[in-house]
């Protein structure tokens, strides 16, 4: 199959020719590895080469499941395939190899995926861009000078590229849709325990982490969490199963929603939200008018405290833990040089807050809980940008070279020191989270959430807009995705790479 073949298709088509035997397996893995090979050099979207094991999976493969042959990569951080390196993006794990699969890879390779490659992550995701030193900077399919976005930058660099139709993500603050948004892509966040994180892990942030994945069509991720999505045991949520299949809901026009939307940043940002992402949804506004929907424009529902106070404590916190649990497991503590200096400062952060601290960040997470559900009582959807400005250049949020060299100077000098300087922290996160304002909401409520890609900027980047639904609630969202993407078709809108 040619290239310019296999891009017209999604991978559920994929999945029909080769029932109908006119393509074999064989050749979709090698028009997906060529084009790996050709394009790579320029994204670094696939960092773990799996090829041969791939032609592997194919002796094995049971040509009558849903997706059988489809190539598909998986992100080096979440999902575990046993018997191949499994870094996280940290130079601390950069020789460990995985003794076992994860539950939702079984549920991959049974769905009839074949995983020939790993996708790029940042250290443990910490960043929302794909800019780690171990597996270096992915780049933009669109513009090569932009990020990604991340922390799923390498997925959907690769799906954007056309190396695959659709690729493993996850998300903790936002790391499924922010660079699907960067990219060009439908992503959809699921509820909180819709797929489990088992055996490793019961939950990861404090239940902000789920699985996922980005896509070009509608249609396959809906597909994708049929066939993978439920709960293992062990685990710490168990929810109700989808009232109807996903691939169900995509064929049911929604009914008139009522939506609210804003532009604004939460309450105490100082920084606006970038006119292009504002025009974004100005845009968005006038499309769901026009199919029937009620859009009104409202308050958000939160304050910039949410982020900068409430999550980024159970970032120090979780983080910290992270490298203690790996250093107990490898029977020797992490060390400085190990990780990058970001990374070492919320590692000592995390040690620096007592857990009376931690407990009474996490307890606030209920007040946010509960203000959206009073919101969802009057709306059905939240819109909001998926982010607070258009993809920026790479480096541009990375550490300027003096901070790195203070950052270095207060991890030498150890933890009474790091405290001293927390003018230096909130300066991070205030810098992150005005490039994030919106998605980690979905990740400290559990609501479901997606990022659809209905606008681009004059530079021709890809601009997201995102809704998110009330708990359980995937139906809603899989119905107005499908309706959108009939009314304004995005599909074979793609970068000329």
């Amino acid at each position: 199959m040619k290239f310019s073949e296999y891009r017209q298709h999604d991978a559920t088509s994929l999945a029909e020719l080769i029932k109908k035997k006119e393509v074999t397996p064989i050749e979709l893995l090698e028009t997906a590895t060529t084009r790996a090979e050709e394009v790579n050099p320029k994204i670094n979207a696939v960092v773990t080469k799996l090829y041969d094991l791939g032609k592997e999976q194919l002796k094995n493969l049971d040509v009558n499941a849903p997706l059988a042959g489809v190539p598909y990569l998986i992100k080096d951080l979440g999902p575990q395939l046993k018997g191949t390196r499994y870094t996280c993006g940290s130079g601390i794990l950069k020789d460990f190899i995985s003794t076992e699969n994860s539950v939702v890879t079984d549920r991959m390779l049974a769905a009839g995926l074949v995983i020939f490659g790993k996708t790029n992550t940042p250290e443990f995701g910490l960043t929302p861009w794909t800019e780690g030193k171990l597996l270096g900077i992915a780049r933009n399919p669109w513009n090569l000078e932009h990020t990604t976005g991340g922390s799923s930058g390498g997925s959907s660099a690769a799906v954007a590229a056309g190396i695959v139709p659709m690729a493993s993500a996850n998300d903790g603050g936002g790391s499924i849709r922010i660079p699907a948004s960067c990219n060009g892509l439908f992503a959809l966040k699921p509820t909180r325990g819709r797929i489990t994180l088992g055996p490793y892990f019961g939950e990861g942030w404090g239940g902000a982490v789920c699985e996922g994945l980005v896509s070009r069509s509608v249609r396959d991720s809906a597909l994708y969490y049929d066939l993978v999505h439920g709960s293992n045991e062990g685990d710490p949520y168990h929810i109700k199963p989808p009232e109807h299949p996903f691939m169900h809901e995509i064929t049911r026009t929604p009914r008139k929603l009522k939506i609210g939307y804003t532009t604004k940043m939460p309450a105490g940002m100082s920084q606006p939200v970038d006119e292009e992402n504002v025009k974004a949804i100005a845009h968005a506004v006038q499309l769901l008018k026009s199919l029937g929907h009620e859009v009104v424009e409202v308050e958000l529902p939160y304050k910039k405290e949410m982020l900068t106070e409430l999550l980024y404590a159970m970032v120090y916190g979780e983080t910290s833990a992270t490298l203690d649990y790996i250093g107990e497991q490898r029977g020797r503590k992490p060390q400085r040089s190990e990780v990058e200096p970001n990374t070492w400062l919320l590692y000592k952060l995390g040690k620096s807050f007592s857990a009376n601290a931690f407990a009474l960040a996490k307890l606030k997470w209920n007040e946010v809980n509960r203000k959206l559900a009073d919101f969802h009582k009057q709306y059905d959807l939240l819109l909001t940008p998926t982010l607070g400005m258009r993809p920026f250049k790479i480096g541009a949020m990375s550490n300027p070279p003096f901070e790195e060299i203070s950052l270095r100077i207060l991890n030498a000098l150890g933890i009474s020191s790091i405290i001293r300087y927390t003018g230096m922290i909130e300066k991070i996160a205030e810098q992150t989270f005005s490039w994030i304002p919106y998605a980690p909401l979905a990740n400290i409520t559990g609501q479901p959430a997606m990022t659809v890609p209905l606008y681009s900027t004059s530079e021709n980047l890809p601009i997201g807009i995102m809704f998110t639904a009330p708990l359980g609630d995937e139906a809603t969202l899989f119905q107005l995705g499908a309706q959108l993407e009939k009314a304004q078709p995005w599909f074979n809108q793609v970068p000329q790479i």
